[in-house]
């Protein structure tokens, strides 16, 4: 495949107007092409690189900025808002961390979720997304064997985040970052729990090789499956681990009360 560049800021080709310049911007925000925490470009390039007046980019930017699509920085630039966190509320995300029939509700949705996304990517994905599933399951493989632990745990984000913008869906691609942002704050469970053993991780290794290979493949019947048994496994997983953790309490209780003195 022949490598394009592509500008993410192309020049406005309509009456370069501030309305024209936010549409633009929307999209990349809508696409996810835009992330949270991304800077612009400062202004000077940016007004270039959209064939647009100074006073026009500005009027355009203000307006994303009034609502909640920006923020700028005195001195510091203009970047992507938190939009991802505002999905749920602090009061829901603080609700939901205290209740932990939460995490079996979560744990089914995204089953779901991810089963028809993995499933659309399959079938949708370009050439420019396989690449990129590609590279990340290759960091995977060798965060993998080289014991990285971090670097396994943020390669397994990046690899469920590709697959949803693979599946070209923006509804789903939102909805998904919202469920990997209140995974990664550990509300629901604490992503090491999983992790916390070599057989774990080799199993979750294989199940990522085995939603891969199905996306890769184009079979989306078996990427759904594949993503589907995956999260089977997780909640399998957190269950175990979450009574090993018990058992280990319990059994600290008892070896204390072992070692108090005997009362006369």
């Amino acid at each position: 495949m022949t490598e394009t560049a592509f500008d993410l800021f192309a020049p406005i080709s309509h009456d370069r107007t501030a309305d024209e310049v936010v549409r633009q911007i929307e999209l990349l925000l809508l696409e996810g092409v835009l992330r949270d925490g991304d800077r612009l470009p400062g202004e000077r390039e940016l007004s270039k690189r959209l064939d647009v007046s100074r006073p026009i980019l500005r009027e355009a930017l203000k307006a994303l900025e009034t609502r909640g699509l920006l923020v700028s920085q005195h001195g510091g630039g203009t970047y992507v808002a938190d939009i991802i966190g505002q999905v749920f509320s602090p009061a829901v995300v603080d609700l939901i961390a205290r209740h932990q029939r939460a995490t079996g509700d979560y744990i089914e949705y995204r089953r779901e979720l991810e089963g028809i996304t993995a499933e659309l990517a399959a079938r949708r994905a370009t050439d420019y997304d396989r690449q990129m599933l590609t590279r990340i399951m290759d960091a995977m493989r060798e965060a993998h064997a080289g014991g990285s632990f971090d670097d396994e745990l943020e390669t397994d984000v990046e690899l469920h985040n590709a697959i949803g913008e693979a599946a070209h869906n923006i509804v789903l691609l939102h909805t998904l970052r919202s469920c990997y942002r209140l995974l990664a704050q550990g509300i629901f469970f604490h992503r090491h729990l999983v992790f916390s053993s070599q057989e774990a991780r080799e199993h979750l290794l294989a199940q990522h090789e085995a939603i891969y290979a199905a996306i890769m493949a184009r079979d989306g019947n078996a990427a759904r499956n594949a993503a589907q048994a995956h999260m089977d496994y997780i909640a399998v997983a957190i269950r175990e681990a979450e009574r090993s953790g018990e058992w280990q309490r319990i059994s600290q209780l008892r070896m204390q009360k072992r070692n108090l003195p005997a009362k006369a």
